[in-house]
């Protein structure tokens, strides 16, 4: 079964975690976790996110990271972003896992993305800077919607974001999921209107 968001270094082989597979403004570079600099917990609810349907379908693994609680409560994202665990690595060191078997190299994957969508690698990082994480990855899906994908925020120079700037983007992520939630409550509602109770 092939499997988005995995790869590992060139140089040392280690397994991570891709959480944006380009940068704004610097579409050279990712943002990754390295599995190994985990402890046994966190490692356990970031591959299970990884290999989870919401991991999945995200465009951006930091989308899902952003919605998902470690065991002691925190979310994935902040708490890796705050202890350092997301690194800023160049595309062409990190080779993606689809498999076991296959890898291609996460320059090349981008370039093939790019080609596919008809713009320039640079474009596949998405340019609103109030969304999550220093980095935006491009999305294996053919398309991608305003509810899968991920926004980045503008990295510092040594590719980690502020707290102000993770602030940011999480108000932004909760101002569209409201208003998504508000729209699908308007469709509810125009499908099947609620049944006022009688006093």
């Amino acid at each position: 079964m092939a499997i988005k968001h995995i790869g590992k270094l060139k140089s040392n082989k280690r397994k991570v975690a891709v959480a944006y597979r380009t940068l704004p403004n610097d579409p050279e570079h990712a943002l990754i976790v390295s599995t190994e600099n985990l402890t046994d917990s966190d490692h356990d609810v970031l591959m299970q996110l990884v290999e989870s349907p919401s991991g999945q379908d995200a465009g951006e693994l930091a989308e899902a990271m952003a919605r998902t609680r470690l065991s002691d409560g925190s979310v994935m994202l902040a708490r890796f972003h705050s202890t350092g665990k997301l690194m800023r690595v160049p595309t062409a060191d990190v080779d993606m896992m689809p498999t076991n078997t296959d890898t291609i190299n996460l320059a090349e994957l981008n370039k093939v993305i790019a080609e596919q969508k008809g713009v320039s690698i640079a474009d596949l990082a998405l340019k609103d800077d109030t969304q999550p994480l220093a980095t935006a990855t491009a999305t294996t899906a053919p398309a991608s919607t305003p509810s899968n994908e991920a926004t980045a925020a503008p990295a510092s120079a040594d590719g980690v974001m502020s707290d102000e700037d993770l602030a940011k983007s999480y108000r932004s992520q909760a101002d569209r999921l409201s208003k998504e939630a508000a729209q699908l409550r308007r469709d509810a509602e125009d499908l099947v209107p609620t049944k006022k109770k009688k006093a």
